[in-house]
């Protein structure tokens, strides 16, 4: 009787507990779906503070008034009310969801970025971009990352690579500049007297994790930081963020790009615990608010960006081959320099000139894959992707 007993009260004991673990996870999904909530009527209300402060006349002045830099432009508004009425709709029409709403707005800032082509420029005004990569084992990914940047409209790709890469690099394509320094003694000396003809700088395709290699890469990232050139880290580059993420930590102009695997990594790595792999909007945030508010791409079925959350649900497909990511970062190194340039000059603002730019690079490589896809199917490649890029790029940002 009494070992009956003894049963009885552990299974009580036990049952107990598993109510007040299943009670405090509901607790905890609330409090996350509260603060996400949150989030949204906060983010709601400084869009509406930035059309209102926007968009009211002023009764000193017969100047029109600035448009919002959410709002569409004056010349496809009806009005003030208009402009409060669309973003109610748009923002109520969310649901739960993300602000990927936004996209048409955000799209707009994008197309105010891009720079005319007009026969007054020069050789290299539209962007000169440096990546810093390319190994014996990975040739593909800084090539696509440097053509990419050409393709969308950079003037020059410079190439930083090691010396047994650098003649296959050049082999690709002879629209490259190709440097083979990546591996010499005097590696930073050597690419950084560069530096101040570079608009921005890719970090990480094709890298390698040698730890020689690493060292340059780290100088390079620290020397750019000091002469306030934009950087995008990808791939191997996030592998050395993860081990050492002051080299990047708080840097307005620097832009992260890690897939869920290399997201994950650096998560965990700042964070000291597992991620939450249910909730990647948080994570993103908690990830970006850790690297001191550091623009962050998840790239995923959708893209979230953030140094608060943007989510760029452009459609793509679903076929995956390597060599996307550098298409990103590549085509994401112009557009970073385009948007920080129309920043100084007052083209946007209101809005981190890194977001519009990752949102304008996130959107430009769906495009692409989903235009190769329509014609290659199974068989899509990246090379098959930058052949679309100018097409692409003229429906979303030129039409």
């Amino acid at each position: 009787m009494e070992k009956l007993m003894e049963q009885f009260l552990e299974q009580s004991a036990q049952a107990e507990e598993n109510f007040y673990r299943v009670e405090e996870q509901r607790l905890q999904a609330e409090d996350r779906r509260r603060e996400a909530e949150h989030a949204r009527e906060l983010h709601m209300l400084q869009m509406l503070a930035q059309v209102f402060s926007s968009g009211r006349p002023s009764s000193s002045s017969s100047s029109p008034p600035k448009p919002s830099p959410l709002a569409r432009p004056p010349h496809r508004s009806s009005g003030f009310r208009c402009q409060v009425w669309r973003l109610l709709e748009r923002y109520y029409s969310l649901g739960s969801s993300s602000l990927g709403g936004m996209d048409d707005d955000v799209v707009s800032l994008v197309k105010s970025i891009v720079p005319p082509l007009t026969s007054k420029k020069h050789k290299g005004q539209d962007g000169r971009i440096g990546i810093i990569g390319g190994c014996k084992d990975y040739t593909g990914a800084p090539y696509f990352a440097a053509i990419s940047a050409l393709k969308v409209g950079g003037d020059l790709s410079h190439v930083f690579c090691t010396k047994d890469a650098a003649t296959v690099i050049k082999s690709y394509s002879p629209e490259l500049i190709v440097h083979p320094v990546l591996d010499s003694p005097n590696a930073v000396e050597e690419i950084e007297k560069w530096l101040p003809r570079l608009h921005g700088l890719v970090v990480g395709p094709g890298l390698g994790r040698e730890d020689f290699l690493l060292k340059t890469a780290k100088a390079l990232i620290e020397r750019s930081r000091a002469r306030d050139i934009p950087i995008v880290i990808d791939a191997d580059g996030l592998w050395l963020v993860t081990h050492q993420p002051a080299v990047i930590q708080g840097y307005q102009k620097g832009i992260l790009t890690p897939n869920f695997m290399e997201f994950t990594r650096l998560f965990e790595a700042l964070h000291h615990e597992p991620m939450n792999s249910s909730d990647h909007q948080r994570s993103v945030m908690q990830l970006s608010a850790a690297m001191g508010n550091l623009t962050l791409v998840l790239k995923g079925e959708q893209d979230l960006i953030s140094d608060g959350i943007y989510s760029c649900s452009v459609e793509g497909s679903g076929r995956r081959c390597g060599g996307q990511g550098d298409l990103l970062s590549g085509s994401m190194g112009v557009m970073a320099h385009w948007a920080h340039a129309a920043s100084t000059a007052g083209l946007i603002r209101g809005m981190n000139p890194s977001v519009v730019a990752a949102f304008g690079a996130c959107s430009l490589t769906r495009q692409c894959n989903n235009q190769a896809f329509q014609r290659h199917g199974r068989s899509t490649t990246t090379s098959d992707m930058i052949q679309e890029i100018g097409p692409a790029f003229r429906k979303l940002f030129e039409s």
